[in-house]
């Protein structure tokens, strides 16, 4: 009988080609889903010194990318300030309100990105309050007017707040073209401070980031001018 006849090597040829078939298919399968570079900026305003406590968003100019899920969130209030001051959340997001304070508060907004109250209470009475709008959101006490925080809800892949210096790394953003938007929660208005084209290389970006103008910002203790608007 001829060699290439010769049922067993026809079985080992065939056997070869079912495990290459099956190394090639779990190649597949634990290979990641994209490629992913770390990301790196500073930010400075405009004669170059460290801004901290940016809200910082990045979403891909791809509009097919799918953007962050919601996350369980808590906005707390402790001895007469809210806690976090500032929030930063993806749309959809549920947020708690608890009130662990010794007295009682009566949360509110009117901000348009989203409008509620929280009538006087303590403990944690009430369910989650959905934030399914991009926005600022600005949030009062009716009983205590120095009583503020804000939530920044955001439609993009990545986000967080700045350190105090004014840096923020992601370790794994998908490479590609994105906007980078960044505000102040002491800024006079809802505006960015800065907004920009930015690309993410496979290899990783940094960037060292400034105002293009004066911010202006308010002072901690100064209520925003337009405080039911923002």
């Amino acid at each position: 009988m001829p060699p290439n006849l010769n049922p067993g090597k026809r079985a080992g040829d065939m056997l070869q080609r079912k495990m290459r078939h099956v190394f090639h298919t779990l190649l597949l399968l634990c290979a990641p889903a994209a490629m992913a570079a770390p990301f790196e900026m500073q930010f400075d305003d405009v004669n170059g010194q460290p801004v901290g406590g940016v809200v910082v968003a990045l979403r891909s100019v791809d509009a097919g990318r799918p953007l962050a899920r919601p996350v369980h969130a808590v906005m707390d209030q402790i001895s007469l300030q809210f806690a976090p001051h500032v929030l930063v959340i993806p749309v959809g997001t549920p947020v708690s309100f608890p009130n662990t304070d010794s007295v009682a508060h009566q949360v509110y907004s009117f901000s348009p990105a989203k409008r509620f109250e929280l009538e006087l209470y303590r403990g944690k009475p009430y369910q989650p309050v959905v934030f399914d709008k991009p926005g600022i959101v600005t949030l009062g006490c009716n009983i205590h007017d120095r009583m503020r925080a804000y939530v920044y809800v955001v439609e993009a892949q990545y986000y967080a707040r700045a350190d105090h210096e004014g840096r923020w790394s992601v370790p794994d953003v998908e490479p590609g073209e994105y906007t980078l938007t960044i505000w102040h929660p002491l800024s006079r208005t809802q505006a960015p401070v800065l907004q920009q084209r930015v690309t993410i290389k496979a290899e990783g970006t940094q960037l060292t980031l400034r105002a293009p103008a004066q911010m202006n910002l308010r002072t901690e203790s100064k209520l925003p001018a337009n405080w039911d608007v923002y």
